[in-house]
């Protein structure tokens, strides 16, 4: 057994020798090894840098295409189908009952959206509370790209002509499908800003996908206001042989619009992620009711909300009234498309360059700037209504600023939700964003309120023209065109630069603070 002990001892210390020259021999091997492996995973890291890239940059344009024809809606759904019910819907109807009918639908459209702007914070809670392997967003793109679309085509065809038929039934089932059609496009709407803190809790970063959402917003609303008479055009000759904007081509518009919704929700529905930080991982699931506690609570919020409606009433008012601007006041209706490639430009130009300025002015600087352009526009448009170079002149002050307007108040609410967050321990995201559209659908329904009201009370409705407007028309007009809506405008910088307190600086010391809130409550959960 000892012989056996040593030869095993001896075969241990050749073999623990023969490991030893082994080592000795592959260390220099080894080493080499590592320090060629070096760059491999620097080029590793590399590539997997520029795919990290390729996804943000594919993520931007897939969020940014989606408002192009979220835009196109919301303009087609607010501003052209009053335009369609007071100039084509009541068409083969006495002129008397039509003004009726005309004064009736647009009561019914002022008293849902008002009535609906109590469901958009529902709405918001229910997004928030979303629960799929697609994440709480991208589900609500996706069928809000189907409802919305459908309905909108319905209701431009006169409910499929139902509107001859009888009255009656076409009311009825007008105020269904109208508000059907109200809910699941403000699902789609809250869904989308929501994103914006989802795929980012940079401030910056956020200024970034919001300039790409504003600016492609841009070109599909004011496109829709550039296209919406030729087509609308073509097809009724097409159609009926007829001149003019008829039924047949109200309904094409709507198609053409509704399938344009439809790809573009469908876009961001599968060509964005959420991220997820451990903000976000503080999650509300709150009730209904506590949806409206947490914006009640939220002063900045509602402080900004207060400016962005006065302003947003006064921007819809009049972009809704300026197809009776060059129809009826100026006799111009085939000068009717500059009025939308004005602020195709204009957006072109400004909003690129929101990012880049926000670097070195700040954003309230900014609002204070793009307020005071648009009062100069308004003071034009009042002072020479007939006269189209100042008319002009007057469209490009009144949309140069509107992106920079815009993008500065949905950044001062995006950047809301972490200041309630720190206030109240609860997280909101659909919730907060889901007051801009809230806003968004009360400035809808005084434009709609308005454009009815100054088409009848102006006599711009049937088969009225430029010759037949009196002064006393022609004042009306203006009255409720410029003169009311510039005095909002007024207002709304008042009250932004008097209560608005949450800018880019307090808000990156919020999101410090939220940190190390969560840092130290995880570190005492240890």
């Amino acid at each position: 057994m000892a012989t056996n002990k040593f030869q095993a001892g001896a075969g241990q210390t050749a073999s623990s020798a023969a490991s030893s020259d082994m080592l000795r021999s592959t260390a220099p091997r080894t080493m080499g090894a590592q320090a060629s492996s070096q760059p491999a995973k620097a080029t590793a890291a590399n590539a997997q840098t520029r795919a990290t890239r390729h996804r943000s940059i594919r993520q931007r344009v897939a969020f940014a295409f989606g408002n192009l024809g979220q835009a196109a809606f919301y303009n087609a759904m607010s501003t052209f189908f009053m335009t369609y019910v007071t100039t084509a819907l009541f068409a083969r109807t006495d002129k008397a009952v039509a003004a009726r009918m005309i004064a009736l639908i647009t009561g019914l459209v002022v008293a849902i959206r008002i009535a609906e702007i109590f469901l958009d914070p529902i709405l918001g809670n229910i997004v928030d509370n979303t629960r799929t392997k697609w994440g709480r967003f991208r589900v609500w793109q996706f069928i809000g790209g189907i409802v919305p679309s459908v309905l909108l085509v319905v209701v431009f065809t006169g409910l499929f002509g139902l509107v001859n038929v009888n009255t009656t039934w076409f009311i009825t089932l007008f105020i269904v499908t109208f508000i059907l059609l109200d809910v699941f496009y403000s699902a789609r709407d809250i869904s989308y800003w929501g994103m914006i803190p989802a795929l980012s809790s940079d401030s910056h970063e956020r200024s970034v996908y919001t300039s790409l959402g504003t600016l492609t917003g841009s070109l599909g609303y004011n496109g829709i206001t550039v296209v919406v008479i030729p087509i609308v055009s073509y097809f009724t000759f097409k159609f009926t042989g007829e001149q003019g904007e008829g039924q047949p081509g109200w309904t094409a518009f709507a198609i053409i619009v509704a399938l344009l919704g439809l790809i573009t929700a469908w876009t961001v529905a599968f060509g964005t992620r959420e991220s997820s930080s451990e903000l976000r991982k503080q999650d509300s699931h709150c009730g209904p009711l506590d949806a409206f506690k947490a914006i009640a609570h939220n002063d900045q919020l509602l402080w900004t909300a207060l400016s962005y409606l006065l302003y947003a009433i006064a921007n819809v008012a009049t972009t809704g009234v300026l197809f009776y601007q060059f129809t009826y006041v100026l006799g111009m209706p085939q000068r009717f498309a500059i009025a939308g490639v004005i602020p195709v430009i204009t957006g072109l130009v400004t909003t690129p360059l929101y990012p880049l300025l926000n670097r070195v002015i700040p954003r309230r600087w900014l609002f204070a700037g793009g307020m005071g352009l648009m009062i100069l526009g308004y003071a034009l448009f009042i002072a020479a209504p007939r006269n189209l170079p100042v008319v002009l002149a007057a469209l490009i002050l009144f949309y140069l600023p509107a992106q920079t307007i815009q993008m500065t108040a949905i950044l001062t609410m995006t950047d809301s939700i972490e200041y309630g967050q720190l206030k109240t321990g609860q997280r909101n995201e659909a919730v907060t964003l889901s007051v801009r559209p809230m806003l968004d659908k009360i400035a809808g329904a005084f434009s709609n309120g308005i454009v009815g009201f100054v088409a009848v009370a102006a006599g711009m409705v049937g088969s009225a023209s430029a010759a037949d407007m009196t002064s006393a028309n022609i004042h009306t007009f203006t009255t409720w065109a410029y003169i009311v809506p510039s005095a909002g405008i007024v207002l709304s910088l008042i009250v932004f630069l008097l209560t608005v307190r949450i800018d880019e600086k307090r808000h990156a010391q919020i999101v410090r603070e939220l940190e190390t809130q969560l840092a130290d409550s995880a570190n005492t959960e240890r």
